[in-house]
């Protein structure tokens, strides 16, 4: 996702030590949390759950409400590792028990203070997210991967000195908490970034010194690292990527080829490791973007009454007029919720009612209005099932 606020822009395996449980863990109960205190050392050899087999432990585990994980988190370093895994979330998918949830990048009625509200999938607010670490940054990309936020790179104002970022930091939902992860080879915003196959991206935007970049880079969550690859032909900034179809497709902002906003589509394919072009087809000046099931939902400067989607299996452009019901705004940014797509206007009228495209809905129930919506402006959302 580009920078929306910018101004310019192993588990191990089973181990069958049988340890009296109470003897490694003290559980205690209040009203509405479950309090979990390791009394022994933070021993990775030791199992999950003395007695039983880690994959069982594991079950076990996954089966804990979510209001406890952080609880759970704080028991020792072991469980802190396997809530942090993919495996967690496997195992947690295999159950059938993952949640879904709408996180809100929001700002107050000021432009002062700009704070991530969490909403489940009825639209009520389930809680505010601990404040972003580092400065305040503008032009910052934002992408999930693995049930996790990332926040990437961006720039600050430091005693009126501007200073592009490299720094990543990764949100838990799980553990209600913010880490940093390694730094980005290139400092960078108002750069397109996407999740593809589990692999984040980040491509073009501004340097260091304002200089526009074609560089891209990798990152790959397994190991906590960045790679750079094949750089785009050209530069690119205030542009916007998506992960479709296995591929990661860049479109929109400028380019030093053109005059004005580029219509020019890259094409990045993981397998070959290399980029190719498009020559046609492509939006500009996109205010939101989503991507749903296998297309991509863009919306234009120029035309904010229009859904443009986009079909990678024949590269083609379909255009859906957006009713007036709901609001009669011509600005949105989208969330997505239980396959669904969600209009938030960008002006806070008091009546207005959140607009909702079914595109699986039959021919002429495409359209819904909902009560949910954020508390304030909406600068961005993505949405986490964890």
């Amino acid at each position: 996702m580009p920078g929306f606020m910018s101004e310019r822009k192993r588990i191990t395996g089973p181990n069958h030590s049988f340890s009296p449980l109470g003897e490694q863990v003290k559980l205690t109960h209040s009203k509405s949390n479950l309090h979990l205190t390791s009394q022994v050392a933070n021993d990775f050899d030791s199992p999950l759950l003395p007695g039983l087999p880690d994959d069982v432990a594991m079950l076990c585990l996954a089966l804990v409400p979510s209001s406890n994980f952080p609880s759970m988190g704080a028991v020792c370093k072991k469980w802190r590792s396997f809530i942090r895994s993919k495996d967690f979330i496997t195992v947690r998918k295999l159950l059938g028990l993952l949640e879904e949830w709408l996180y809100i990048l929001t700002m107050d009625a000021e432009g002062k203070q700009s704070q991530w509200e969490v909403l489940d999938r009825l639209g009520n607010k389930h809680r505010l997210l601990p404040l972003m670490p580092g400065p305040v940054k503008a032009g910052f990309g934002v992408v999930v991967v693995a049930g996790k936020l990332l926040v990437m790179a961006g720039y600050s104002v430091t005693d009126g000195t501007d200073s592009a970022s490299s720094d990543v930091y990764e949100y838990d939902s799980c553990l209600n908490s913010w880490s940093k992860l390694a730094s980005m080879n290139v400092a960078r915003y108002d750069f397109a970034c996407a999740e593809v196959n589990g692999i984040v991206y980040v491509v073009g935007g501004y340097g260091m010194d304002g200089e526009s970049l074609s560089s891209a880079e990798a990152y790959d969550p397994d190991i906590d690292k960045w790679t750079l690859i094949e750089s785009l032909r050209r530069p690119r900034w205030g542009c916007f990527a998506c992960g479709v179809d296995g591929k990661l497709y860049v479109m929109g902002g400028r380019s030093s080829f053109t005059i004005g906003n580029s219509r020019f589509v890259d094409v990045y394919h993981p397998e070959r490791q290399s980029w190719c072009q498009m020559k046609k087809n492509g939006c500009v000046m996109v205010t939101a973007h989503a991507v749903l099931g296998n297309k991509l939902f863009c919306m234009e400067w120029k035309n904010q009454r229009k859904l443009a989607i986009f079909n990678p299996e024949d590269n083609s452009w379909n255009m859906v007029p957006v009713p007036l019901t709901g609001s009669s705004s011509i600005g949105f940014r989208f969330g997505i919720l239980d396959g669904k797509l969600l209009f938030f206007s960008l002006e806070q009228e008091p009546s207005y009612k959140t607009l909702i495209y079914d595109p699986d809905a039959a021919s002429g129930s495409e359209w819904q209005t909902s009560k949910i919506k954020p508390s304030g402006l909406c600068l961005c959302s993505v949405t986490i099932k964890a």
